[in-house]
């Protein structure tokens, strides 16, 4: 069918009207024509609305029409506008201080306060509001500033007027230094399934990167019992209308007000204890439904939160359903100090264009985020029409200026400029932090170790150098993947004995390649549970040898991939020359009441009698993991695949081949293992736990490099690991029949008051009966170590490692609280 040129024409002119849009601005203030920052303006019967920025101005685009415009803030009366809006208009606002008028209520002398009745119902229909919604998607804009208000002109020797100047900000070290905006479409699916596509993000003084701005993260619902905020605060924070709040707070009735014809009642909250990880502040309930309204709450450093000294949030709800009421805009302030510098800032979240009745895909929340490369490319005129909260004169201004300082850091000039200062070699830098040469525009890096953490102690070796340098390069801009080599040389002054070995990483496809070859003395456990940096000081200092070493030369190589989502796997091959090797040195700082050193054998430690005779060995190793999960976030440079809820399980099988290119082990050796670690428990800590087993079905020809090791520990420096035991002898438990090994570690830190670790020892009976030449005798072997923040409780039970002997049972228990 063919149309007529005049009604294409009306057409063309009808749909560009209907199209158009017009721009509703202003500012608001208060009486006293004070600026009223982040007041909340929306369209009534409506999910679509804007916040003002710090300055008061607001911006809302709408098409032609009429519209019944709301403006509220918290601890004003709301003002409604009904405007026909046919092109740019623009109306001020002025909003009145909400006065709340007190019901007829007489509280007697040690009466409830009224506050508690509302609480009450507010608590007994927390749940229904809790569940109302299913499912949803929304529109989300993140705004979020950090600026610095004060700082040193140096600090150890930095110059922070330097860095000030060259990052744009004033000459009295204050100014912006975050400034970033994001538009994510985000989705929700109970209980907890949730997809976040980042539409658009901006970021000052960087044309490159992408805004750490996350919906999931600016999150809040003080409808659940508590608020895990990781990192920020250690323990989970206890809402106001929580099943037990009644336990944790304080509430006083400050009155109510009316509005839309809705009564507001207005409760001031206080945490009974200042210790307590609650909040403080003002929360707003809606009478007959008893669901939040608002609410404008904070916490500080009494609270024990880390990193900043308050942090205010506050929250406002708008219906959008008839049953229903959802965020409309979420704000965190904060505020912290530190040695002379103070910061402050924000982040705010606006949301609109509700959907309570999505329709998902399958596999839609697998992904948990997604940002592509094209999510930074959105030019300026694109947020001038998308920009919710329009930018103060004060953003516009950093957006500009550090606009061009952007494109000359990111120019190759500059970059090499930077990698010239900072690539100097200094002696003193060699010495003590090593050197490194970076070249950032081909993303290259040479590292040299420092000499002085490269010298060390053993009584194998006596004084030895173990002295590395590294290599890395980038070469899958796609993934961000880099090729990586690595080679150490070292040398023994007392065993005159060289060394030296080179390792390499290469990422080809979705596959990651490992080789290692070398000449190495190292440890007798695999598990490496002392450090050489310990077992020299505890040498030198109070004459104990802890680490029993070997020499290895050796050659290996590896294959790892990800199959598919959580599971792992990989297979290896190793080749080894192996030489049990004698002490050669009996020096010490000290000579703590005549003590001698240990020999090298872990079993006969008062004799140089060879652990095992030099052998040569080829293995193969194969592991497998699954943590029943395949959630993950798609970034420019990859995907990331995120930490499962449920435990991870791994399956292992080490294989000693015989005769081939001379080998001399036979055995094999399977193994499997469940974990899981921080496990919340709410307001009582988290968990973690680590259960293995496994059996040699075969240990026809065997060594005791082969056997199965545990990270066991003696000394006062605890190396911190799920696996780790906290006082088990280094080697003396190594089998090569079978074994069962677990691990609790609990983490009181949800309400035990003081965080400080410290670790005690206490031995409640020790190993009595001990011939390490004969079948050694284990009597009540028990130790017990407490202190005040962890609860470990570990146990291990096996078969021992000397021919002919048998341990039993052997069974470890570990307090550090």
């Amino acid at each position: 069918m063919k149309f007529p040129l005049p009604f294409l024409v009306f057409l063309s002119i009808s749909i560009n009207v209907f199209s158009q849009q017009v721009i509703l601005s202003g500012k608001i203030t208060d009486y006293q024509n004070r600026v009223i920052p982040f007041a909340s303006i929306y369209i009534k019967n409506t999910t679509k609305g804007t916040s003002a920025n710090n300055d008061g101005e607001y911006v809302l685009q709408l098409k032609p029409g009429t519209y019944d415009v709301q403006y509220k803030a918290v601890g004003y009366r709301q003002e409604s506008r009904k405007l026909t809006i046919n092109s740019n208009q623009t109306v001020n606002i002025v909003l009145t201080a909400e006065t709340y008028q007190l019901n007829d209520v007489v509280v007697k002398a040690g009466g409830e306060d009224p506050a508690y009745a509302i609480i009450r119902k507010a608590i007994k229909k927390r749940k229904t509001h809790l569940n109302e919604v299913d499912s949803y998607t929304c529109d989300v804009y993140i705004k979020g500033l950090q600026k610095l208000l004060a700082a040193p002109k140096k600090f150890m020797g930095f110059d922070v007027q330097k860095a000030a100047r060259e990052n744009g900000l004033d000459s009295n070290r204050r100014g912006i230094i975050y400034l970033s905006e994001s538009e994510s479409k985000y989705s929700f699916k109970k209980p907890d399934n949730v997809h976040e596509v980042m539409i658009s993000s901006k970021v000052s003084g960087s044309n490159k990167a992408f805004s750490y701005n996350r919906a999931s993260d600016v999150k809040v619902n003080f409808y659940e019992n508590i608020q895990i905020w990781d990192g920020l605060s250690n323990r989970p924070v206890i809402s106001p209308i929580a099943d037990n709040a009644l336990f944790y707070y304080d509430y006083k009735y400050i009155g109510f007000s009316t509005e839309n014809g809705e009564t507001i009642d207005k409760i001031k909250v206080t945490p009974k204890r200042s210790y307590d990880a609650c909040f403080q502040g003002y929360i707003y309930i809606l009478e007959d439904s008893w669901r939040i309204y608002g609410l404008d709450l904070f916490i500080t450093k009494k609270q024990n939160i880390n990193f900043v000294d308050t942090l205010r949030v506050s929250e406002q709800f708008f219906p959008v359903s008839q049953k229903a009421w959802m965020p409309s805009s979420v704000k965190f302030e904060f505020t912290a100090g530190l040695f002379g510098f103070k910061i402050g800032g924000y982040f705010i979240s606006i949301y609109k264009d509700y959907d309570l009745n999505p329709v998902f895909t399958k596999n839609e929340f697998a992904e948990v985020l997604r940002i592509t490369k094209s999510v930074n490319k959105k030019d300026s005129a694109f947020w001038e029409q998308e920009r919710p909260i329009p930018l103060t004169e004060e953003e516009k201004t950093d957006y500009q200026k550090k606009a061009i300082l952007a494109k000359k850091r990111e120019s190759k000039p500059y970059l090499d400029s930077l990698d010239n200062v900072n690539n100097k070699f200094s002696a003193n830098k060699f010495l003590l932090g090593g050197y490194q040469h970076v070249n950032r525009y081909d993303h290259e890096y040479y590292n040299l170790n420092a000499l002085l953490t490269s010298i060390g102690f053993n009584t194998v070796e006596g004084f030895n150098l173990n002295y590395g340098a590294s290599y890395r390069k980038r070469i899958d801009t796609v993934n961000d993947r880099y090729l990586t080599i690595g080679t150490k040389v070292g040398y023994g002054f007392s065993d005159h004995k060289f060394k030296g070995t080179v390792n390499s990483t290469v990422p080809v496809g979705s596959f990651t390649l490992g080789f290692n070859a070398g000449s190495d003395i190292v440890d007798l456990n695999n598990a490496n549970p002392i450090s050489p940096f310990i077992n020299s000081l505890y040498s030198l200092f109070e004459k104990q040898n802890y680490e029993k070493l070997y020499q290895k030369q050796f050659l290996s190589a590896s294959v790892n991939k990800r199959i598919t989502g959580g599971w792992i796997a990989s297979v290896g091959a190793e080749w080894a020359d192996r030489k049990w090797l004698p002490n050669s040195s009996s020096y010490s700082f000290f000579d703590p009441a005549n003590r001698n050193y240990t020999s090298n054998n872990p079993l006969l430690p008062n004799q140089e009698t060879p652990l095992f005779p030099e052998n040569q060995s080829f293995k193969i190793t194969f592991r497998t993991t699954y943590d029943f999960s395949d959630k993950y976030e798609t970034y420019p440079n990859g995907k990331r695949y995120l930490p499962s809820p449920y435990p991870t399980i791994g399956f292992n099988y080490d294989k000693g081949i015989n005769s081939f290119l001379g080998s001399d082990v036979d055995y094999d050796l399977v193994s499997a293992d469940i974990s899981k670690s921080d496990i919340s428990l709410g307001v009582f800590g988290r968990t973690s736990f680590y259960i293995a087993a496994g059996k040699f079905l075969n240990n026809s020809s065997i060594f005791y490099p082969d056997y199965k090791q545990f990270a066991g520990n003696e000394v006062l420096f605890y190396k911190s690991g799920i696996d780790s035991f906290l006082l088990l002898n280094y080697y003396n438990f190594s089998t090569y029949t079978q074994y069962i090994e677990g691990h609790l570690e609990h983490n009181f830190s949800g309400f035990i008051l003081n965080k400080i670790p410290l670790i005690r020892k206490l031995k409640l009976q020790e190993i009595v009966d001990v011939n390490y030449l004969t079948t050694p005798t284990i009597k009540n072997y028990t130790e017990l170590g407490f202190g005040l923040q962890y609860l470990n409780f570990r146990i291990m039970y096996g078969t021992s490692f000397n021919s002919g002997s048998n341990i039993k049972s052997a069974i470890r228990l570990g307090f550090s609280f």
